[in-house]
């Protein structure tokens, strides 16, 4: 069988796949090597790829950020970067505080064992709700949330402790900064507003279990007013509207409540300033929309009666939810025009000329359309 195939001419042998055993192969003459068309096998690829290789994520996938620390903090060496990245998670994704806040507590019980750590948490968080544009909010709710649960509580002082020491290291120098150049007055306002936001969401407990807000922080929004209000520049004046219509309503049933007239005053200060500052026409035009807003009860309406005693002349809001209808003429009215009844008669009386269709939308009297298919459907919340 080898014999036959060493004779065969180099050019007529097939090219076949190698084999194991010579014995393998069928014997062929040179005629029989030449009628067969040529056969080329490829030699087989070996690939490195494993069934067992861990998981890829392209560059821009972003899985829930609470499960990549599952396994602990061992890709941020630092505390600075665990929370840096963490408050920029936030500010990109808001509605994940209420599922990730718990998780990230917990890691940072796990990390925040010492003074100088806890020092370094409160100025990290400081800084970046100071910096980042809108995380002053966030910022507020974060620390009110690390304020009750946080382990830690050394003898210089527990989360919200340390964290109003530095609020009251940037208030001690307000003076300065109102009148400071634009870089440092916009540092300033960021940290008044920030405060405003401390104020409406720092909780605090008291003995008997009630939550309240922290006096401290009333009386030093009062004065920052005060000190914005002293140097009237048009970004100062605007500081001070924003602040207000944050916290203005809060702050006026607070001193309501302890029989002081400190919003009286403050609306006295501004209309001065509306009279006397040499602020821009805008930012006049915005204090006189901020008193405004201040006079209407900061847009809040109280009822003055039940349900049931309210009337047209006593309730403001008695015909706020009542249906507009429209005439034959498509003159709109509603039940606070005085012809409501003689209107809305004359409507009923018209609705007799429409023919009855049955639910598929057929008319009774063969004249029906498609078209009335979908008047029983409901309407979606957003049309209610």
């Amino acid at each position: 069988m080898s014999d036959g195939f060493d004779r065969a001419p180099e050019q007529t042998r097939p090219l076949r796949a190698p084999s194991s055993s010579p014995d393998n192969i069928p014997q062929q003459n040179s005629e029989s090597a030449m009628a067969k068309p040529q056969v080329v096998v490829a030699p087989v690829l070996m690939s490195k790829l494993s069934v067992n290789a861990p998981e890829f994520y392209p560059s821009s996938y972003s899985a829930n950020y609470t499960e990549s620390y599952e396994d602990g903090c061992e890709d941020y060496p630092t505390l600075s970067e665990y929370v840096q990245d963490f408050l920029n998670h936030f500010t990109e994704q808001p509605g994940s505080f209420e599922t990730e806040i718990e998780q990230f507590a917990e890691t940072l019980n796990g990390w925040v064992t010492t003074d100088d750590a806890l020092q370094e948490l409160v100025e990290l968080i400081y800084q970046q709700a100071t910096t980042i544009p809108n995380l002053s909010y966030m910022g507020a709710r974060l620390c009110n949330y690390l304020s009750h649960h946080l382990t830690i509580s050394p003898q210089s002082g527990n989360f919200r402790k340390l964290l109003l020491q530095r609020c009251r290291t940037e208030y001690e120098v307000k003076d300065q900064a109102e009148k400071g150049d634009e870089v440092t007055r916009k540092r300033f306002h960021a940290f008044v507003l920030f405060l405003g936001e401390l104020y409406l969401n720092l909780e605090i407990k008291g003995t008997n279990g009630q939550v309240t807000r922290a006096d401290i922080l009333q009386v030093g929004l009062r004065e920052l007013l005060n000190a914005l209000f002293s140097n009237p520049m048009d970004d100062n004046l605007i500081c001070a509207v924003k602040l207000l219509k944050l916290t203005g309503s809060v702050l006026e049933d607070a001193w309501k409540e302890k029989g002081k007239t400190d919003m009286e005053e403050i609306i006295q200060r501004i209309e001065n300033v509306v009279l006397d500052a040499n602020c821009s026409r805008d930012v006049k035009q915005m204090l006189l929309k901020l008193v405004e807003l201040w006079s209407s009860n900061w847009g809040r309406v109280h009822a003055a009666s039940t349900y049931r005693e309210a009337t047209p002349e006593n309730d403001p809001n008695y015909f706020m939810n009542e249906p507009t209808f429209y005439t034959s003429d498509g003159v709109p009215f509603t039940a606070a025009d005085p012809d409501y009844q003689e209107k809305y008669q004359e409507l009923l009386e018209r609705e007799d000329f429409f023919p009855d269709y049955e639910e598929n939308g057929t008319d009774l009297s063969g004249g029906g359309g498609p078209y009335l298919d979908d008047i029983d459907d409901e309407m979606d919340p957003e049309i209610e």
